[in-house]
């Protein structure tokens, strides 16, 4: 689904250098929920930046779901992103002058969606956070929770293979943390492959695999990642 080998970042002034990532290696399978940990500054947010295609790498090698990234210009990397990502943040980043309806329908409009379409992805997916009847509410009328909930419709609605999620508990008690987190964990029972950076090592501890990152670079992480396959006899799913 994601594989990057020895990748770089460097950013670079005319008076300083600075490697944000070195020798960065990872290969996330599909059907993965893969925790990415480390400090403040290790790392973590350039890692996923680069991986949902918003910012370019500096060396290395980079496929996202069987597709080399290197040499994409913009408009390539941009269709990428929109068709095979979505994007859940701390923040929550909606619109406050929407209503619930409205936000998760700002994306799909980029996507050039018809209104019908549009129309059975944004009330499919509401109802898929348990938000169905508060489509006309507006952000401010919902707990902190309930606006990440809508976050994660938003994100869901484009049907995206890989969801990337950048501490999307961080601004919320722990009832509501675990809330979202049961979604998420839903959400890649249902078959999305998901990537969270976290701080908290309980929710990480949730993932299926941690991946931790120290100086951009990967310190420790499971040569085989696990695989999700059904159990003999019934839909569960059990680890290989």
């Amino acid at each position: 689904m994601l594989k990057m080998n020895h990748l770089s970042k460097v950013y670079r002034t005319h008076l300083i250098e600075t490697h944000a990532l070195r020798d960065f290696s990872i290969h996330v399978r599909e059907g993965e929920f893969v925790a990415v940990t480390g400090p403040s500054g290790s790392g973590k947010t350039t890692f996923l930046n680069i991986a949902g295609l918003l910012e370019e790498f500096s060396g290395g090698e980079f496929w996202i779901d069987g597709v080399d990234v290197r040499g994409m210009n913009d408009d390539q990397r941009s269709r990428l992103r929109n068709e095979k990502i979505g994007f859940i943040f701390q923040g929550f980043n909606l619109i406050p002058d929407l209503n619930l309806f409205d936000n998760v329908d700002v994306p799909l409009r980029y996507r050039g969606f018809n209104a019908a379409e549009r129309k059975r992805r944004i009330e499919e997916t509401l109802s898929r956070v348990g938000l169905a009847s508060r489509m006309k509410h507006y952000p401010a009328e919902l707990s902190g929770g309930q606006q990440q909930r809508v976050a994660i419709a938003r994100a869901l609605a484009g049907s995206p293979r890989l969801l990337l999620a950048d501490e999307p508990t961080g601004n919320l008690d722990s009832l509501m943390a675990r809330g979202v987190m049961e979604l998420l964990e839903e959400i890649n029972r249902q078959g999305t492959t998901i990537i969270m950076v976290t701080h908290d090592p309980e929710l990480a501890a949730r993932a299926q695999r941690n991946v931790h990152v120290i100086d951009g670079q990967v310190t420790d992480f499971e040569s085989e990642p696990q695989l999700r396959v059904p159990a003999q006899g019934s839909g569960a799913a059990v680890t290989a």
